[in-house]
């Protein structure tokens, strides 16, 4: 088996693995439960979308992929801060925290 065998194998197996992350990821968007949960996967899933590039610009050996990364990197960095901000600044909008319409009627009803 020859290095450039292993790179090859090594890519196959890093591309299954960040699919199958991409995957896991966009059902826990679409699931929630709760805002903060969704903004956490959008987060990760450019995270997931940077290895995802990273690893073809190994396959492919086209170095400007690095910096489309970088890019994507910095983006996502700065979305996150904005929505973090968005969220001090509005308080505690419904759901944030989780609550359920049971919980909320707990808390009135009880004395």
């Amino acid at each position: 088996m020859t290095p450039a065998d292993i790179l090859l194998s090594s890519v196959h197996f890093a591309l299954a693995a960040l699919i199958a992350a991409m995957a896991l990821i966009a059902i826990r968007v679409l699931r929630g439960p709760t805002l903060a949960d969704r903004a956490l996967a959008l987060d990760q899933l450019v995270g997931v979308a940077i290895g995802f590039i990273a690893v073809i610009a190994v396959k492919t050996g086209f170095e400007l992929y690095i910096d489309i990364a970088l890019a994507l990197g910095l983006t996502g960095f700065l979305t996150t801060a904005a929505f973090a901000r968005y969220l001090a600044l509005a308080g505690d909008p419904e759901g944030l925290r989780g609550d359920t319409a049971s919980d909320k009627t707990e808390k009135k009803t009880a004395p």
